[in-house]
């Protein structure tokens, strides 16, 4: 039986099996959504399915003998590899209705370990073992005869001719491919998450250039005055009883005298853009000189507090982890995102500058995990999933464990309102922004990360808090309408307001200053 199982076989014949095993065992879901999306008559979808099946199995045909051909026992570990990775994107995408494309790329290149873990579970090691490990053990162990150079020609050069016969067949569906490239693209393996992978280190590597410094400003008084920005983790506005959630999870902030909320959008679904636009003065694909680097080279004191990951590049002389702030504050308890907020009154009053800017970036609402966000003390909505596997089954115990991360975000934030208005001797503000929203079940999906022409309002609707100590500054009016009159706000911000509104707080007259977004007159 083991001699039968390891026996030759041709190049051809291998390349056809991973090209079929590919097929089956990890485009599935692509398929799916090509049916349900699809309105083309019963005859159409079939032609179209079927079309969709041969141009996949050419494509991996070739590609495989290709691969095998040239470079041999490279070109297997390459498969092996890539069985893994596919059955790994297979689980995400059943588990939590991802897709898997450059935002999505993005989001594993900057999760750390310690929230990758959370994903863990005995099913998805499983999942990976059949689908992936499995696989991979065929294609290192499979005897291949590789056959001669002009046989490979043929071979591939045959199936290159399929492709383009039958691409060219469904010409008429090019429409309907184009309006669908994100989800499609997303959804096949193994070219998501290669052509994607190339697509954000190519973009990494355009923004290794220098960030575009913005034009020299100036403080223009002596008053003191401090601003904590508070940039939130996965927050979204639905769960926020100030904004309307039915259940009481902020009760504290909801008595908070001279607390303004408004309504916002993310610019973004994903942390290291959502991020870089409430640090940057303009939307744009181009890194430009963010609030805190720009504050910092004003003269202004500036701290970076994070228990989070994924921001653009910092260039401030005090940049704290939570592991730092840990250190310096042994007495607080450092698995929670009140580390941040240690020590803050008497860091902000040691100050030997007029102005300080306090920037604290959080992670209380990062899934999967929500139980393992916040102390024992604030679990009010019982009971709770201790993952999002665990919430598939009942979402209402994954909501109760998000739910109970937005009434801890409401004691940190009351309590630092009331440490900056016992600091009478200083002008002082609050702003809490989300980066993103996040999906709770709504629809199947899960969490975030979703482009944002496919994401449900849900994970992009964020939190917008403020709060100034008295006689600091005036509030622009809100506008009821749909287009604002001259010196009103929009009826819903977007996170960018936040740069022009602090360099407004902290008196610096700059001409990269835009007064149509300040939230302050």
């Amino acid at each position: 039986m083991k001699k039968r199982l390891l026996r030759p076989i041709s190049l051809f014949a291998f390349s056809c099996i991973v090209s079929i095993a590919t097929l089956l065992l990890y485009n599935i879901p692509f398929f799916q959504y090509v049916t349900d999306n699809t309105n083309a008559s019963l005859g159409g979808k079939f032609f179209l399915l079927a079309s969709l099946v041969v141009i996949m199995l050419a494509v991996n045909f070739m590609m495989t003998y290709l691969l095998i051909w040239l470079t041999r026992i490279v070109g297997r570990i390459v498969l092996a590899i890539l069985s893994v990775i596919n059955a790994t994107a297979v689980y995400f995408i059943l588990t939590y209705s991802v897709i898997i494309d450059a935002t999505t790329i993005e989001n594993v290149f900057n999760t750390r370990y310690s929230e990758a873990s959370a994903f863990f579970s005995g099913g998805m090691w499983l999942f990976i073992l059949v689908l992936g490990v499995l696989p991979a053990l065929y294609c290192l162990l499979q005897p291949v005869v590789f056959g001669s150079a002009k046989r490979m020609a043929v071979s591939c050069g045959s199936a290159l001719l399929l492709t383009l016969l039958v691409a060219l067949l469904n010409f008429g569906q090019t429409l309907w491919i184009t309006q669908h490239d994100t989800e499609l693209g997303g959804l096949l393996q193994p070219w998501s998450y290669v052509v994607n992978t190339c697509r954000v280190a190519s973009s990494y590597h355009d923004e290794q250039a220098e960030e575009i410094k913005l034009p020299d400003g100036k403080i223009t008084d002596h008053e003191k005055a401090v601003v904590v920005l508070v940039i939130g983790e996965s927050a979204r506005k639905a769960n926020f009883q100030l904004y309307g959630y039915q259940r009481d999870t902020n009760p504290l902030l909801s008595r908070q005298e001279g607390l303004k909320v408004y309504q916002a959008t993310s610019c973004a679904t994903y942390t290291t853009a959502g991020t870089k636009a409430i640090l940057e003065p303009k939307n744009s694909d181009e890194l430009y000189e963010l609030l805190p680097n720009y504050a910092f080279r004003m003269g202004v004191d500036v701290s970076w507090r994070t228990y989070n990951w994924g921001e653009p590049p910092i260039h401030i002389d005090e940049y704290l982890t939570d592991q730092d702030l840990a250190a310096r504050y042994p007495d607080v308890d450092g698995r929670y995102d009140a580390i941040l907020f240690a020590g803050l009154r008497e860091r902000i009053e040691s100050s030997k500058k007029d102005k300080v800017l306090i920037i604290l970036h959080t992670s209380t609402s990062h899934g999967p995990k929500y139980a393992d966000k916040y102390p024992e003390e604030f679990e009010v909505y019982k009971p709770v999933a201790r993952n999002i596997e665990e919430g598939e089954k009942n979402v209402g115990m994954l909501v109760n464990a998000y739910d109970n991360t937005i009434r801890y975000t409401d004691f940190l934030l009351d309590s630092l309102v009331n440490t900056l208005r016992a600091m009478t001797d200083w002008h002082s503000a609050m702003l809490f922004v989300s980066d993103h929203g996040e999906s709770l079940g709504e629809k199947g999906m899960f969490m975030h990360g979703l482009p944002m022409s496919l994401a449900p309002e849900v994970q992009y609707e964020i939190p917008f808090l403020v709060w100034t100590s008295d006689h600091f500054r005036a509030y622009k009016p809100t506008s009821s309408g749909q287009e604002p009159a001259a010196g009103e706000l929009p009826a819903v911000l977007e996170q960018h307001y936040v740069f022009h509104s602090v360099l407004n707080l902290l008196s610096i007259d700059s001409p990269a200053y835009n007064k149509d977004y300040d939230i302050f007159e």
